[in-house]
């Protein structure tokens, strides 16, 4: 364009054209870089964005595997359950949605706002959180119709443990428990609201018992609302397990209980399968399966009776005078001949100390055999002083004493076999001739478990061989060690034991049966020093209960060509024959 002023023409300046050009190509140029860059760069990000926006994965819970007795009863199953969960990913209003479960079910909104907080921290945002479980189907039902207009809230089916036996297997299997912050931390496999194992073989078999878990992935809408559902990989049940424990014979040992506080041990001696293992008291394990109150768990914890605890391993007890089947075998293998006689005037003089015979007139002469038949004390106290601490000590370790049997259970303590060094160690003193005499009678500070007693019987029934105690039906014969006692002289304190049930006038006579052969030894362990009322011992049944002494028993018997072993510890029971021998019978 021109533009003529006069004589002269006016050309316009073309730099503001040609910057608007370069703007525009500019634009232009950065328009297809970001197109570039979302669609070819970061194409595939922003398509599985949209996909993880659309679809959703959850996870299927799996059931643990089943727990089966040994005749094939179920003594730990799975049942059908329902619950309500909320993922927070899902839910635009949180506390409405808390208020309205809360109205459905009756539940108070303080509770469902208690568990929300518990276990928000614990997972992601679109991990469910598990606001209430083992609702019935009929409150269930109408619930479901009303979840389309509460984004995020679900109903779930889930797998409930529960324990057909109750008290009569509880220390065997103990109990599921939600998991653990700590536990989801340490192991990725594990997602809010899973049941984990605690105490006994659930704890121990977890991983065994734990299925491995499903996953559907699940279309939404833009409200976040379920349009399909796909199976993408099926959830498997966890592995059954079958136990050597015979449900019919663990209530037939609690029937013979009673009321006692203590343990029964039943083993076979060439397997080392265990056929019952009864403590008292017990507690029941579905008490802990839909969550125990503090106040709750607080008073099973401090109850005087201590039903938590296993007795049968986890409690260690003076022996008494089945220590004396050990004392009997180390004599023997240290070259002391069975008819050498000791006399027993019914006291054993030690310096200055006077030791005491459970009978207080005496047994006269005896030799090994009666010893063991009639329980004298004199006998082994004199044999011990000759034979010493260190002898005794390593002996009774090779026997299996202070230290685990190895059973498949948690907690399981060695119990205690005093030497020089632990008593140095212990309490700054030297050992003492004396603190050997109360130890040859399983008494001082000698401390065993019922189990350890049932390993060394069974090691003489079997050939001397010390095995681990098994709870499961599959599991093979394992062998932990040799027992230091001769064939010759296994087969001689057998004898003796089968002396001790038929004799006359035998120590552990209330066990004899017509119809199979029977051995046994009886134990009677004191608690406090020997109490006197004048000259005259107290009877165990005159003192307080916390200070009677244990009634033990330990025994094999043999029919059509089985064996086995049991061993009885009944806790301030008093005399071993008379309380703890019943129970056996």
């Amino acid at each position: 364009m021109k533009i003529e002023t006069g004589n002269d023409e006016y050309q316009p300046p073309r730099s503001g054209l040609l910057l608007l050009q370069c703007c525009i190509v500019l634009l232009f140029a950065l328009f297809c870089a970001r197109f570039w860059y979302l669609q070819i760069h970061r194409g595939a990000d922003y398509v599985r964005m949209a996909q993880e926006n659309r679809l959703r994965d959850e996870r299927i819970f799996a059931p643990r595997g089943e727990i089966y007795d040994a005749s094939g009863e179920l003594v730990a199953e799975n049942r059908t359950a329902y619950g309500l969960s909320l993922v927070r990913e899902y839910c635009p209003d949180i506390p409405a949605a808390l208020a309205q479960v809360s109205a459905w079910t009756g539940v108070p909104l303080e509770r469902l706002q208690a568990r929300y907080e518990q276990d928000r921290s614990k997972g992601r945002s679109f991990d469910p959180i598990l606001l209430l479980t083992d609702m019935p189907f009929e409150q269930v039902a109408p619930i479901e119709a009303e979840l389309y207009k509460w984004p995020g809230l679900r109903v779930v089916t889930h797998s409930r443990r529960y324990y057909p036996e109750g008290e009569a297997f509880s220390h065997i299997l103990g109990y599921v428990a939600e998991a653990s912050e700590k536990e989801l931390a340490e192991d990725p496999d594990l997602s809010l609201g899973d049941m984990v194992g605690r105490q006994g073989l659930e704890s121990v078999l977890e991983r065994r018992l734990r299925g491995q878990k499903g996953l559907y992935r699940l279309e939404v809408d833009v409200l976040g609302r379920p349009l399909s559902r796909t199976l993408i990989e099926s959830p498997h049940m966890g592995r059954n397990v079958t136990l050597s424990i015979d449900s019919r014979l663990q209530h037939a040992v609690m029937e013979a209980m009673g009321d006692y506080s203590g343990s029964v041990v039943v083993m076979d001696p060439d397997s080392g399968k265990l056929l019952a293992l009864v403590t008292r008291p017990a507690y029941d394990n579905n008490i802990f399966i839909g969550g125990l109150s503090a106040r709750d768990w607080n008073a099973l914890r401090s109850d005087p009776r201590f039903p938590l605890q296993n007795r049968a391993i986890q409690s260690a007890y003076p022996a008494g005078s089945v220590w004396k089947l050990m004392m009997v075998g180390m004599l023997l293998e240290h070259g002391v001949s069975p008819q050498e006689k000791v006399f027993c005037p019914g006291h054993f003089k030690l310096g200055n100390h006077t030791f005491r015979c459970w009978r207080a007139g005496g047994h006269g002469a005896v030799d090994m055999e009666h010893s063991l038949i009639y329980s004298c004390d004199v006998y082994f106290y004199s044999m011990a002083v000759k034979l010493g601490i260190n002898n005794m000590e390593a002996f009774a370790r090779a026997c299996g004493y202070g230290r685990e049997t190895g059973i498949d259970l948690p907690y399981e303590t060695t119990g205690l076999v005093p030497s020089r060094a632990w008593k140095k160690r212990r309490f700054g003193e030297s050992w003492q001739q004396g603190d050997t005499v109360n130890a040859s009678i399983g008494q001082g500070h000698v401390l065993v478990t019922p189990l350890q007693t049932a390993v060394f019987l069974s090691s003489l029934i079997n050939g001397g061989y010390l095995l681990k105690p098994q709870l499961i039906a599959d599991a093979p014969r394992e062998v932990t060690g040799r027992s230091p006692i001769s064939d010759a002289h296994r087969a001689w304190i057998k004898n003796a034991m089968v002396q001790t049930v038929e004799a006359q006038g035998a120590t552990a006579k209330v066990l004899k049966r017509p119809d199979m052969k029977i051995g046994g030894k009886t134990g009677t362990a004191q608690v406090v020093k020997i109490k006197m009322d004048g000259n005259r011992r107290l009877k165990s049944a005159e003192m307080e209960f916390r200070q009677r002494d244990h009634a033990w028993i330990g025994s094999w018997g043999e029919k059509d060509g089985r064996r086995v072993v049991v061993v009885t510890m009944i806790e301030h029971g008093g005399g071993g024959g008379a309380v703890a021998g019943p129970v056996t019978r």
